[in-house]
């Protein structure tokens, strides 16, 4: 008798979930929140939960009124006018950002301006002498060459200025499809696309492949804000990597992860110091474990190999065998933007998933030109890139023997960094710093903090540098300390000295600027 008296009950209740089911179903992408509910659920149990908690509890809050007036006033102070004006007087917002302090000062009056083009010796506002640049990322001399320039001006009066829209949207023509074409012919690779900003250009790249879930092993030397699993292995030590490799293949087995995409990044040449990467020992691990590599080459395109074309021709390794090929424009070809290389299927892929590509303003066609024109200078005239090895050659022959200081940039790298031999260490002033413990214990992949940490104090090695600089720069010579965004890096790099060496620099010039700055560093840094 029980059950036939809840029977009527149970039909209701059925019917009405039936009916719910159905109005859900009806509505717009409700097929897309089922799916992500069931792949949620299925990956983590806890967070389905978690998240029913939170949108009950949004809806309670929804409906609960929230412009109830307090009809007592017993919550509420009354002033009076004179008292109002009184408060209002006496308020002081606060400012947006601190005000720069002395050094900070100090680091915005220290930047040299210059008259005219950056050509090999620019002219200094503030002297109007001339200087021998060794500041400027100008590695093939491009920026003054005739032939860029020509073309581009030619460029310049027949399709105007800036293109006013996004590659998707009326910012593409003919000259943007001719730059991708002539990277990708120059590199070896399917296709190659163009961004108009450098720097967002791999900030770009990895989001538009690595999703969340996936998992990027980076380099703490190319540190990059990523949305996915992040593990890191020590700078340029591929024996760390394979190490976290490891690690990440036992991770998956353990814990049953779903099947992932895995990347590796890191740079060809490293902005921070100039090392440079092993590729073929890269590749070989990105096999063996099957991991797809991302590989930033802004500093070894048109710098590296016999005709700029970077790593893969220095090592001899087909460009076929790097998934994605990053590199800026800006640099050797003295253009703007970056661009990325690799097959026609991830190419395509990127502008429409790329939020640099779809978001930003095409580039100018006359920069584009200018790019093209000097992917024709590299390629036709090899001495070029001869003229900047044997600069490079020069600068490191006579500071390699200076004792004073210690070079941790790759012997082909043309950006030479200068660091202190002995750090300096810590003084207690307030300045931040980094600490050395140094063991054998394997790294933390979860951590960026790296296994060896050095100790140095960066407020006192950044003083002492800046003092070779200007030295440097009063005597004729153009020379930068690297600048960083100091308390916003995860991993604060070591302060130095950063070098450009340049093939529009004569030998002679490049030997008397090195014989002048071993006289400066000697100097200065041996009264430390």
């Amino acid at each position: 008798m029980e059950d036939s008296a809840l029977e009527p009950l149970f039909v209701f209740i059925a019917y009405s979930v039936s009916t719910i089911q159905r109005s859900f179903n009806a509505l717009p992408g409700s097929a897309v929140i089922v799916r992500y509910v069931k792949s949620s659920h299925q990956n983590d149990p806890f967070r389905t939960i978690l998240e029913a908690i939170l949108v009950i509890f949004a809806i309670r809050t929804l409906l609960q009124s929230r412009t109830r007036s307090d009809t007592t006033g017993r919550h509420f102070i009354k002033f009076t006018a004179n008292e109002i004006d009184e408060l209002v007087d006496e308020w002081s917002p606060e400012p947006l950002v601190p005000s720069l302090n002395e050094a900070e000062l100090a680091d915005l009056a220290s930047v040299p301006v210059t008259v005219g083009p950056p050509g090999p010796k620019p002219k200094l506002q503030s002297t109007g002498k001339t200087a021998i640049n060794l500041a400027s990322y100008n590695f093939a001399g491009l920026s003054g060459n005739d032939k860029v320039k020509d073309r581009a001006v030619s460029v310049l009066r027949n399709y105007g200025l800036g293109s006013c829209g996004p590659p998707g949207f009326y910012g593409t023509n003919d000259i943007h499809l001719d730059l991708e074409r002539d990277i990708a012919n120059f590199l070896g690779t399917e296709a190659a696309i163009i961004y108009s900003q450098g720097f967002s250009t791999i900030s770009s790249v990895i989001p538009a492949f690595s999703k969340r879930g996936d998992i990027v092993i980076a380099d703490r030397g190319a540190s990059r804000s990523l949305r996915s699993t992040v593990r890191w292995y020590d700078h340029n030590d591929l024996n760390s990597l394979e190490e976290v490799m490891q690690s990440v293949a036992k991770e998956i087995k353990t814990k049953r992860w779903r099947l992932t995409r895995r990347f590796i990044v890191t740079e060809g040449i490293f902005e921070n110091d100039g090392a440079m990467s092993d590729l073929p020992k890269l590749v070989e691990l990105g096999r063996k474990y099957k991991y797809r590599l991302i590989l930033d080459e802004s500093f070894s395109f048109g710098t590296v190999g016999r005709t700029g074309r970077g790593l893969t021709e220095l090592y001899n390794v087909p460009a076929n065998q790097i998934d994605l090929i990053v590199g800026s424009l800006a640099n050797t070809l003295a253009g703007c933007g970056g661009f990325c290389a690799g097959s026609r299927i991830a190419v395509n892929h990127q502008r429409i998933n790329g939020t640099s590509f779809v978001f930003s303003a095409a580039m100018p066609g006359m920069l584009a030109m200018a790019a093209s024109e000097g992917i024709q200078i590299l390629t036709s005239t090899p001495s070029i890139l001869s003229n900047l090895h044997t600069n490079i050659f020069t600068l490191r022959s006579i500071l390699d023997k200076i004792d004073c200081i210690t070079i941790p940039s790759h012997p082909a790298s043309a950006i030479i960094h200068i660091q202190l031999r002995d750090p300096i260490e810590p003084a207690g002033n307030g300045l931040p710093t980094t600490a050395r413990a140094v063991s054998r214990r394997p790294s933390n992949p979860t951590s960026l903090v790296p296994r060896d940490l050095v100790v140095f104090d960066i407020g006192a090695e950044e003083k002492l540098l800046q003092e070779v600089v200007d030295e440097a720069l009063a005597q004729g010579i153009l020379i930068t300390r690297a600048r960083r965004l100091r308390g916003q890096e995860a991993l604060e790099p070591r302060p130095s000295i950063k070098i450009a060496a340049s093939a529009a620099v004569s030998k002679k010039d490049t030997e008397k600027a090195a014989s002048i700055l071993k006289g400066i560093l000697t100097k200065v840094l041996g009264k430390k």
